[in-house]
């Protein structure tokens, strides 16, 4: 008997790893919490899979991202940790400069009540991904879509995915989300092809090569972050159905809204075709709130109401976010829960529902939601957002951290009142969904309570915190200016006649990294994931030679023209680097008419790219254009 016993259990362990549920995590980029029609805040944006999502599983009400902007909440969803612990509360990830620790700031202005502390740059590897301990179960990985939380040897394929697509750092969708994309390494494969077409179509072939074993896919979307352009036929469509009266009224964005939620039903019709889906959960949330700061079709992207702010505030417009999981199984179809839930949650809950164990000594900041999702309460529940920052956008506040529990939250705004005491707003969200009424002053005791539980939260994860400014000058402090948008500071117009870059450049200008002679090389540093030289070669015409001598690191990159200066769609040739060391470059440029404004872009690399010389050299004839630094 003992014998049959044990041949049961290990048959039953095997039927068990055997039906391990798939894991898909949507992340969308920027997307508001009535950006969606999950919660009856729109009118004009249509997210009819969206809808279906939510009729598959449990939507949630209260769903936070960990910060209110993205790469702290990628970073959280992925680690189960806070920013306050990890360090990463900016989106910075795509600058070339490698900060793995964070620490105290050196100085302010001396307007400025509080230094903010330094940032970190990476993702760490050390740290423990959710996709390395599903690897380690079993799970076939892969990421699909945006990362910024690091290039290499920080990108996804170090952090525990088997598969990258289209494997780049930067913050958006290199430049436009209509093809001609300018990856380094990803062409389109139709003329106008949308991004999110085609990581949709990405993912679901990946899909379908997983037959052998569980999967875990993050689908992080490019949308619906800037750079604000989407197919033109959908933005016409829209057009036409504008309410002026409506704070949602860009039709770009609108555009927008729809190839994100069409690539979700792309996703879940081949679950469907592939019989799949009743054995897979998906996780769907968004990175940090609306935007609203930037403009477009002559408004703001869109419109958080009844929320106060927007991305990059600590107001509700900022961290409140759609949140839909579908668990077959466990949560009941087309459920709604207002239970507090919060990026770093989702990581612990699929170790909780999948029966697997975190490593030892690996520390969480967020909890099971296993309760909510089976229809049970989350009893004491309380989540926070640590962003030490003032951005300048409207409705801003100064670098501050912030609590929710139960009906409440509180926002601690560090060092802002009286001769360096922080200073509080407490709002009842039941009552007072729009942040309107600040409650501090009359209910002190529980502003000390929760108060307590922020700074038993900065304690816990080690938060490398603001700390006051020595060099506070209360004659040059503005309050009336919190929250208002920063006007952004306007480039000086070159002196008649000069020209606007270095002289030693010879007419090109560099973008996005720093450029300087020496010793007649041309060095490059500071390099941004969209590093280019451009230059003025309108002389030249038809097919072209580009030539060029240089010193980089092995990788792929392309030069590019526009034919009529600076309008109409760039054109491009790819190059490869092969050697690291000093190589001649040789381009054909198949152009027809006049070159414009040429482009060479650099590709991303902390040490410096050196440049000897560039040539270009018309098929057509007429003199070369020979620049040698």
């Amino acid at each position: 008997m003992k014998s049959f016993a044990i041949i049961l259990f290990s048959l039953g362990s095997s039927l068990f790893a055997a039906a391990q549920p798939n894991v898909i995590v949507i992340l969308a980029d920027d997307l508001g919490w009535s950006d969606t029609t999950l919660y009856g805040n729109t009118a004009y944006y249509q997210t009819p899979n969206v809808a279906q999502l939510a009729q598959r599983g449990m939507t949630f009400t209260r769903a936070y991202s960990a910060s209110p902007l993205c790469s702290p909440t990628r970073s959280a969803l992925l680690t189960g940790q806070s920013p306050a612990r990890t360090g990463i509360t900016v989106p910075n990830c795509h600058v070339p400069q490698v900060v793995l620790q964070a620490t105290t700031g050196k100085k302010a202005p001396p307007d400025q009540k509080a230094i903010m502390p330094d940032p970190v740059t990476r993702l760490k590897t050390e740290y423990r991904t959710i996709a390395e301990t599903m690897k380690d179960a079993g799970y076939a990985t892969a990421h699909f879509g945006k990362w910024h939380l690091g290039p290499e040897p920080y990108s996804p394929l170090q952090q525990g995915f088997d598969v990258d697509l289209p494997h780049t750092p930067g913050p958006g969708p290199a430049g436009t989300y209509v093809a001609p994309w300018k990856f380094p390494n990803f062409k389109e494969k139709s003329p106008g092809e949308h991004i999110e077409d085609r990581m949709a179509a990405e993912a679901v072939a990946w899909m379908e090569q997983q037959k052998d074993k569980p999967f875990y896919m993050n689908y992080w979307m490019f949308s619906v972050h800037a750079p604000f352009d989407a197919k033109k036929a959908n933005i016409e469509k829209h057009r036409g159905r504008i309410d002026p009266k409506d704070a949602q009224r860009s039709p770009t964005y609108a555009a927008m809204i729809q190839s994100m939620d069409e690539a979700i039903g792309t996703l879940l019709d081949a679950l469907d075709r592939l019989k799949l889906a009743d054995n897979t959960i998906i996780i769907f949330t968004a990175d940090n709130g609306g935007n609203m700061y930037n403009e477009v079709d002559g408004t703001t992207p869109t419109s958080n109401r009844p929320l106060r702010g927007g991305k990059a505030t600590m107001f509700e417009g900022g961290t409140r976010v759609p949140g839909v999981i579908v668990w077959p199984g466990v949560a009941a179809a087309g459920s709604r829960s207002d239970a507090i839930i919060q990026s770093e949650d989702y990581y612990p809950t699929l170790l909780a529902g999948l029966a697997l164990k975190p490593a030892e000594g690996q520390r969480f900041d967020g909890t099971s939601i296993l309760p909510a999702l089976k229809g049970d309460a989350l009893a004491d529940k309380a989540v926070f957002q640590y962003f030490p920052h003032n951005p300048g956008v409207p409705d801003w506040l100064l670098p501050a951290v912030s609590v929710h529990r139960g009906d409440w939250k509180l926002i601690r705004i560090f060092h802002g009142g009286e001769k360096g005491a922080h200073r509080h707003l407490l709002f009842n969200l039941r009552d007072d969904l729009g942040e309107k009424n600040n409650l501090a002053t009359q209910k002190p005791e529980l502003v000390s309570e929760l108060d307590a539980m922020i700074e038993k939260f900065l304690a816990d994860t080690k938060a490398v915190v603001p700390v006051p400014n020595p060099t506070f000058d209360l004659s040059k402090y503005h309050p009336e200016l919190e929250g208002k948008q920063q006007p952004k500071a306007k480039a000086k117009a070159p002196a008649k006649g000069k020209d606007d870059g270095d002289p030693a450049l010879q007419g090109w200008k560099a973008r996005d990294c720093k450029a300087s002679v020496k010793d007649g090389i041309l060095r490059i540093t500071n390099i941004g994931d969209a590093c280019f030289l451009g230059f003025s070669a309108a002389k030249h015409s038809g097919p072209t030679t580009v030539k060029f001598r240089i010193k980089a690191k092995a990788g792929t990159s392309h030069f590019d023209w526009l034919a009529n200066g600076t309008e109409g769609k760039a054109h491009r040739a790819d190059f490869t680097l092969k050697s690291g060391d000093w190589e001649e470059m040789v381009i054909e440029l198949p152009a027809q008419g006049p070159l414009g404004i040429v482009r060479l872009y650099l590709p991303m690399q902390e040490s410096a790219i050196e440049i000897d010389w560039i040539e270009l050299i018309s098929k057509s004839g007429g003199k070369p254009t020979r620049t040698a630094f």
